[in-house]
């Protein structure tokens, strides 16, 4: 990688991951919408953005800017957000198999030290854990050459009545709603179907084993599971 010190800054590589996060929504990505994801101001966010869109004497633009449209990463601002993002789906599960953390716990305490840890320290986590594909979350970790495979999924609420499916990624990773997926057993690996949907589509009915759960859309959409066939 291009000798980045002079702009990778734990600001800068959150900025990076963010953006990777939001193009997945929405490309170009409003700054506006950024300001918001990362608690703050939308000027600031305008500044380092205008400052990461220009290449330096040491390495490439890591964003691509166009004032109000929004912004993209460029290959090298990719490859900066993979490797973070990788540090932080493996620190994940370190903390949770290694450490004993509730996966309730461990986003926080990633976040802090996925900005800090070495390349060596990496791939001895990754080694240790038999270099895992996927996160407590169901998140799929980035390989070290920043590949990433995402497998088809939709929403719990997307899914038809009677079809049988596993959960397989959580997208809210809030420790509230972590500990109440818990409760009901909404966590990735297990077999559920759908057996009742309201008539206004506000709560879904789902059936783990011999017990079944009534929960509303919002946590519905933050569950992705797989048909099984």
């Amino acid at each position: 990688m291009s000798d980045l010190r002079d702009v990778r800054t734990e600001a800068v590589e959150d900025l990076l991951k963010a953006v990777f996060t939001l193009q997945k929504q929405t490309d170009p990505v409003p700054t506006t919408l950024l300001a918001k994801m990362l608690n703050i101001s939308a000027p600031s966010v305008t500044d380092m953005v205008k400052r990461l869109a220009e290449p330096t004497k040491n390495h490439a633009a890591l964003l691509e800017h166009r004032p109000y449209h929004g912004v993209r990463l460029t290959p090298l601002g990719e490859q900066v957000a993979l490797e973070v993002i990788r540090h932080h789906r493996l620190l994940e599960l370190y903390l949770s198999q290694a450490l004993g953390y509730s996966w309730d716990e461990v986003h926080s305490e990633a976040d802090r030290l996925e900005h800090v840890i070495s390349e060596q320290l990496e791939a001895r986590i990754a080694a240790v854990l038999g270099n895992p594909r996927l996160d407590p979350h169901g998140d799929p970790i980035p390989g070290p050459d920043g590949t990433i495979d995402v497998p088809v999924m939709v929403h719990l609420a997307e899914l038809a009545s009677g079809q049988p499916a596993i959960v397989s990624r959580i997208t809210d990773q809030s420790p509230e709603v972590l500990r109440y997926l818990s409760e009901l057993g909404l966590v990735p690996g297990a077999v559920l179907h759908i057996t009742n949907k309201s008539p206004l589509g506000d709560t879904v009915t789902v059936q783990i084993a011999d017990v079944q759960h009534t929960v509303s859309l919002a946590v519905a959409v933050s569950v992705l599971v797989q048909n099984v066939e």
